[in-house]
């Protein structure tokens, strides 16, 4: 009746710990849509929708100057690319499940397994999303060239990442202000639909507006980005240090909140809910 869990040297604890990361992931994937396809084609399609109203808003109101020169379509999707996996990391991880959840009462599941598979989901659909819009975009419209692929590729992840590191601060809030974390999380959505600068260029932006998008790692992402894909474009107002720190004491914080607040989970904060 009562036994002694066997056991593992640390080779085998790592294997398991990532078997069980993978089987979760694909839980977590497989929660948003009971078919796999059809919820990527959902998100293409969110995305080009995205893309589609913002070459509309740059058309009509003559933005188009302002943007770099170089593939059009381009410019908007390596801002809005970045966006879409910054947020959408963000919200899966807050939506992970928590230390109440039923999920947990299975002995190898823990809230950081539950972190980290929400994540690896969501990263999963968007560079899903992004190498087949690209390559339809590249085959049926017109060819494009990235300067540099793979630190434009590392951009991506970095947006992806602080998007997790913001998250998982939410999540250790969460148990405690609810109501706070919702709205302050839609708001920080929200305002990030122009603080992401993803309709600007840093360059381009005079000294007294550039102040309020300094501070959002996701500005410094998508700009740095800009600079590996076209190479007509040097950025000098952003760095991609300072997002990679924020990003890693954001989740340091969140971190130690979660598991302050794992320590006091209650089964009443699901009913709560």
């Amino acid at each position: 009746m009562f036994e002694r869990a066997p056991q593992r040297k640390m080779l085998g604890s790592a294997y398991a710990l990532l078997d069980l990361m993978y089987h979760s992931t694909v839980r977590q994937v497989r929660s948003s849509h009971r078919n796999a396809i059809i919820g990527l084609l959902m998100n293409m399609a969110q995305t080009v929708v995205f893309v589609a109203a913002f070459y509309i808003m740059f058309t009509v109101l003559g933005l188009r100057a302002n943007a770099v020169r170089g593939d059009f379509l381009l410019y908007l999707m390596s801002g809005i690319f970045i966006f879409i996996t910054h947020i959408k990391a963000m919200g899966a991880v807050i939506s992970s499940e928590g230390p109440t959840s039923t999920m947990m009462k299975h002995a190898p599941m823990n809230t950081l397994v539950a972190i980290t598979s929400a994540a690896l989901g969501s990263l999963y659909i968007q560079v899903l999303s992004l190498f087949v819009i690209l390559f339809i975009y590249h085959v049926v419209f017109t060819p494009i060239t990235i300067d540099r692929p793979v630190p434009a590729m590392g951009m991506f992840l970095l947006g992806w990442f602080s998007g997790v590191a913001v998250g998982v601060v939410f999540l250790a809030l969460k148990p405690w202000l609810p109501g706070f974390v919702q709205i302050s999380s839609q708001i920080y959505m929200r305002a990030n639909m122009i603080a992401s600068g993803k309709m600007f260029l840093a360059n381009t932006m005079p000294g007294y507006i550039l102040v309020f998008f300094t501070w959002n790692p996701l500005f410094h992402a998508i700009d740095q980005a800009r600079g590996f894909v076209f190479i007509n474009y040097n950025p000098h107002y952003s760095s991609i240090s300072y997002p990679v720190i924020l990003s890693l004491v954001l989740i340091l914080i969140g971190l130690m909140g979660e598991f302050y607040t794992r320590k006091q989970a209650s089964e009443s904060w699901n009913a709560a809910r």
